[in-house]
């Protein structure tokens, strides 16, 4: 029986993302987990990097509970969207050992205090930067889902892996042949839409 209650939803919701995210690291080479694969560069340890930050911001330094952790992709003068790609000097697992710190501190930080505890988001403009820890963390839940949903598509162009976990992929039972008629279908359907629109 797992433990239940807002704190513990929050976190089983919170926790997942963490780990679906990760997972899609998994199995891939350097060059798999830091090749860009969207126009704006878009790649798998540069949103582990990323989300770190976040949790460190939201779920740390907004409730005056730093962490100590050195993040120079966001002083002052840092290149835009630092936080977003890993250097090659920033080793897959400096990346991933600072997201599990992050973790460590994110859910010290949600046991320590309640939920209605207000914090003070630092990059925010001063008259509107009051945020309860809830509203800290369904923020932190949010952006780790949306990535984690950007590695899935991501790992899936690389080499068809997909879904939230290691085997459990939630999708149909069908074989490869499957796929390719139905979206063989799905292509056919757009562009009868867009000859007809």
């Amino acid at each position: 029986m797992t433990a239940s209650g807002p704190k513990a939803d929050l976190h089983r919701y919170l926790q997942s993302a963490r780990d679906a995210l990760l997972w899609k690291l998994e199995g891939l080479s350097e060059y798999d987990i830091r090749r860009p694969l969207t126009p704006t560069g878009t790649n798998l340890l540069g949103m582990v990097k990323h989300v770190a930050s976040v949790e460190l911001g939201y779920l740390g330094d907004t409730f005056g509970r730093p962490s100590g952790e050195p993040q120079p992709w966001l002083e002052d003068g840092a290149e835009p969207n630092a936080d977003m790609w890993a250097t090659a000097d920033e080793s897959r697992e400096q990346m991933v050992g600072l997201y599990r710190r992050a973790w460590a501190h994110a859910d010290a930080t949600i046991d320590a205090l309640t939920l209605d505890t207000i914090g003070r988001v630092p990059w925010w403009p001063s008259d509107k930067n009051e945020v309860t820890l809830h509203h800290a963390v369904v923020r932190v839940i949010a952006d780790t889902h949306r990535h984690a949903g950007h590695a899935d598509v991501l790992r899936e162009l690389m080499d068809g892996a997909v879904g939230m976990n290691k085997g459990k992929d939630d999708m149909p039972p069908v074989d490869s042949a499957w796929w390719e008629n139905y979206r063989s279908r799905l292509e056919r359907a757009a562009r009868e839409a867009d000859r007809g629109a």
